[in-house]
């Protein structure tokens, strides 16, 4: 199990969520915690940078579709970066969360 970083950056009405490692059963509930918290009903776009995660498991994912579903309703537009070929492109890819969500390189 390793660990991973989250890093907020915020501008008037955006805020970017950059994941750094890997996101796993282990740390998932400080990830969502971090997102959440980030995410306020001040801003009206949300970014959540994925380029630099190693490992997206399934719990991780569950947090990322809960975010697909719920910021709509807030208004609040959501765009997951996940460069392609990268593991968490192919994770997003392989789950349907493309589907649901903007995923841009």
């Amino acid at each position: 199990m390793s660990g991973v970083d989250v890093k907020v950056e915020t501008t008037d009405d955006a805020v970017r969520v950059i994941l750094v490692g890997d996101v796993d059963l282990g740390n998932v509930d400080r990830v969502a915690t971090d997102i959440h918290s980030a995410i306020t009903n001040q801003v009206t776009a949300a970014t959540v940078d994925l380029s630099d995660v190693g490992y997206l498991d399934s719990a991780g994912l569950r947090v990322l579709f809960e975010l697909a579903v719920r910021l709509p309703t807030l208004q609040i537009t959501l765009v997951l970066v996940a460069p392609p070929g990268s593991p968490a492109r192919r994770v997003v890819d392989m789950s349907g969360l493309s589907g649901v969500a903007t995923v841009v390189p």
